[in-house]
């Protein structure tokens, strides 16, 4: 009998503690709340409603191309697409030159060393004009933005339909300051 005591509560003690399904925590979850519509066809839809907050999820609006604006800067944009790299080696300016002889935007390669001198040259030797574009993500197709650097050599970008290419593809712009959107007629 000393025995069987200790033994029978030891055992009900591992009973007792043995994992099992609880049945109180066993309540269905209920699933998403959905908005219900009718769509054009008269067909009942439903799509379910956020209602968590995401910061990363802000898209910008593709690009629209300008019927205004020459078709070989859409070429243009994107031959530089295709030749982009991964990650700025620091020759967007080179990339860009070479991307509008390419697609035949300009008949000779433009002699500017430095990526703000850019829009200056475009404008005075290849007929290029400035457009009333002040947000980079409202430049069409094929224009050609400029940024500047106080004591750096700036940056040149192609608007693409998604994004913005020079020796790199990115889908936000450059944060340096604007110097102008151009782009040939």
């Amino acid at each position: 009998m000393q025995k069987i005591l200790p033994l029978t509560i030891i055992g009900l003690c591992c009973v007792e503690f043995w994992p099992r399904q609880a049945s109180a925590l066993n309540m269905s979850m209920s699933p998403k709340s959905k908005f219900g519509y009718t769509d054009a066809s008269g067909k009942r839809q439903s799509v379910p409603i956020i209602d968590k907050y995401q910061p990363k999820k802000i898209v910008h609006p593709f690009a629209k191309i300008d019927t205004n604006i020459d078709p070989k800067l859409c070429r243009a944009a994107m031959i530089a697409e295709e030749r982009a790299r991964a990650h700025s080696h620091s020759l967007c300016w080179r990339f860009v030159k070479e991307a509008l002889v390419a697609a035949g935007v300009v008949s000779s390669r433009p002699t500017t060393s430095l990526a703000k001198q850019a829009g200056q040259e475009l404008v005075s030797n290849y007929g290029f004009k400035r457009l009333a574009v002040a947000d980079p993500y409202a430049a069409p197709v094929g224009a050609v933005l400029v940024y500047g650097a106080s004591k750096a050599a700036g940056h040149v970008e192609i608007r693409t339909v998604d994004g913005f290419v020079s020796d790199f593809k990115s889908r936000i712009p450059s944060p340096r300051p604007l110097l102008g959107v151009y782009a040939k007629s």
